[in-house]
């Protein structure tokens, strides 16, 4: 077995710190974990991009083009932007919330319509993409990527157990994040089942 995800979004979205989640959750499960970041600028909206790969047999944290199997998009351009690592066998899950560089706001770059966003990538894989950020926001802004990891395990996209990714919160984050991004986890799967 071999997983390869790739968390794509803007700085202070927390994507770093979601592959470390996953990370934890898949070495509770025995398997080699191997994690790459490209930070370009991890400074506040600058792009993040983090390969995870996981499995018995794993040495790289690279992901090849086309060979993603699990994409989680925390903002839809990222998702864009790295959607060469999508492939037919891929699904791509994505915060259908837009952040804005300094660049589209003063007009410099055209920011692409969400419908784009969905009609581009959907031509190579299958899409689930949602305001991901509105159902993190009755929780604690700060669990998006939990929420939508919930969502991926929801839709059964994600081969770990739920009680590991449960692990993967605990030895990643603070104790007195626990609870939100529990509840930010089992809201993302019910919206999976809803």
């Amino acid at each position: 077995m071999e997983f390869n995800l790739i968390i794509t979004g803007v700085g202070g979205q927390g994507g770093l710190t979601l592959s470390r989640i996953v990370g934890n959750a898949a070495m509770h499960e025995g398997y080699n974990v191997r994690i790459g970041e490209t930070l370009g600028m991890s400074q506040r909206y600058g792009s993040v991009l983090s390969y995870l790969r996981f499995g018995e047999d794993v040495y790289s944290p690279l992901i090849e083009e086309g060979n993603a199997d699990l994409m989680l998009a925390l903002e839809p351009a990222e998702a864009l932007r790295n959607a060469r690592f999508l492939g037919r066998d891929s699904v791509a899950i994505i915060n259908a919330y837009p952040i804005h560089t300094a660049t589209t706001l003063v007009g410099k770059e055209r920011y692409p319509g969400l419908g784009e966003v969905e009609e581009a990538i959907g031509r190579i894989c299958p899409v689930h993409m949602m305001d991901f950020q509105r159902e993190a926001d009755g929780i604690n802004p700060r669990t998006l990527g939990v929420l939508m990891l919930g969502y991926a395990h929801g839709k059964g996209l994600v081969p770990l157990r739920k009680e590991s990714l449960m692990e993967g919160i605990r030895l990643t984050l603070k104790e007195k994040l626990w609870d939100f991004n529990f509840r930010a986890l089992e809201r993302g799967i019910e919206l999976a089942r809803g």
